[in-house]
């Protein structure tokens, strides 16, 4: 049943590709921006690049999520899923895969476009690469938790980066720990592992505290 949400869920982005492509053309967009802003000099773009793509990445990432289980709250099938005798946990597990799956996949194939147009050396797109996909994970989860709390509220879309961004400050800190570490010749095992372990973290305590908030809601 989890997976028969997760393929519908993507079945809908394929029929409906613009909230993703909008999210990765504001992940470039905004990192094309910023040399307009510190100026053309590649060191310092380089500088600022492993936090400029995190909080890129992840401004993007929250761009969908305020619709996550609004469209079905409101056609009621939301319900009749919650009444289907699949776990909460289990559906809002399948909804924040289905979202990393959307949103998450396309950012990183833009993350080299994106890394390089704010200079960062190459030797740092790899490590790129990994940390935002483990950070755009949590943020999949910590997301499918906002847009449970918030979902019916008035200003949802308000509130919603509200309750995330703050949770997702360690995230930041280690997947830009790890960009910097990667593109400056340094170790990015720690910060990689320390992301690794938020996520583990996550992929059991978020889908039941989402599970409860829509049980409740």
């Amino acid at each position: 049943m989890a997976g028969h949400v997760f393929l519908r869920e993507l079945r809908l982005a394929l029929r409906h590709p613009a909230e993703a492509l909008a999210a990765v053309l504001f992940f470039v967009i905004v990192c094309a921006l910023f040399p307009f802003g510190v100026g053309p000099s590649p060191e310092a773009l380089a500088r600022l690049a492993p936090g400029a793509l995190v909080t890129a990445a992840l401004l993007a990432a929250l761009l969908p999520l305020d619709r996550l289980f609004a469209g079905e709250a409101e056609d009621g099938s939301l319900d009749l899923l919650l009444t289907s005798g699949l776990p909460p946990a289990l559906l809002a597990l399948a909804k924040a895969a289905a979202h990393w799956a959307v949103t998450g996949l396309p950012l990183l194939l833009a993350a080299p476009v994106a890394s390089a147009l704010l200079a960062l050396p190459v030797e740092g797109w790899g490590v790129a690469v990994l940390a935002l996909g483990l950070a755009s994970a949590v943020l999949s989860l910590l997301g499918t938790l906002g847009a449970a709390l918030t979902l019916g509220a008035r200003r949802g879309g308000v509130l919603l980066p509200l309750l995330v961004l703050p949770l997702a400050v360690p995230v930041v800190i280690f997947a830009a720990g790890a960009i910097e570490a990667g593109a400056g010749g340094g170790e990015p095992r720690p910060f990689l592992l320390l992301l690794a372990a938020f996520l583990a973290a996550a992929l059991p305590l978020a889908p039941l505290a989402t599970g409860a908030a829509l049980r409740e809601g």
